[in-house]
């Protein structure tokens, strides 16, 4: 069978399928082991992490079962719910990719006064006390709060949030190409007819 025929859609869309319940579950798997060794206690943010990785899992299964079994319907909506999430992933890849110092840290101090759990794990972490200035209060939750001889978090943070921007965002982008390949791909299979099929049904 040629490339183009039936059998190498459905493999390819099953491939893809199956990529993308590994990453969903690498991603669920990382929130874990963030929370288990401690170095995550906001549960916003693991609750984000797993809310992310189960969607994207149910996508992945719901446009393997359409795959496997050429199902017209499951492969429509799969089809559509890629389409809106390579529009979403797309553009908030490009917004990493193109945010300037200055808008990184403003970003960074609205993250940094919004949620207090996340605040202490980075000061734990990285052993540095508030954000712009050394913080007086008794709740710092650095080692070297003890010792007075903290320093702000604000210059740690930025000299590793243009790298991180970055890594996100061309992980992004280059998951968002999979992605509209996939929906390219299930439009494509869902016209096919299978050869095994009675060439006289309907798709």
């Amino acid at each position: 069978m040629v490339c183009g025929g039936f059998s190498c859609s459905k493999n390819w869309l099953c491939a893809l399928n199956l990529l993308y319940t590994l990453v969903s579950l690498l991603l669920i798997g990382i929130a874990a082991w963030g929370i288990g060794f401690g170095l995550i206690s906001s549960f916003q943010v693991v609750g984000v992490a797993i809310a992310v990785g189960i969607f994207l899992f149910l996508i992945a299964l719901v446009g393997l079962i359409g795959a496997i079994k050429h199902h017209q319907v499951l492969l429509f909506f799969y089809m559509i719910i890629l389409l809106l999430v390579f529009v979403i992933q797309f553009s908030v890849s490009c917004a990493c990719l193109t945010l300037n110092k200055e808008q990184q840290s403003k970003l960074l101090e609205v993250g940094w006064n919004s949620t207090n759990n996340t605040k202490q794990d980075i000061e734990r972490n990285l052993d540095c006390c508030g954000f712009h200035n050394v913080s007086e209060e008794a709740t710092c939750a650095a080692d070297c709060f003890k010792s007075q001889s903290c320093h702000p978090c604000a210059p740690v943070i930025e000299e590793f949030s243009g790298m991180v921007l970055r890594f996100v965002g061309g992980i992004g982008l280059f998951f968002s190409f999979t992605e509209i390949l996939g929906v390219w791909l299930t439009y494509r299979y869902r016209n096919q007819k299978d050869p095994r099929a009675n060439p006289s049904a309907f798709l």
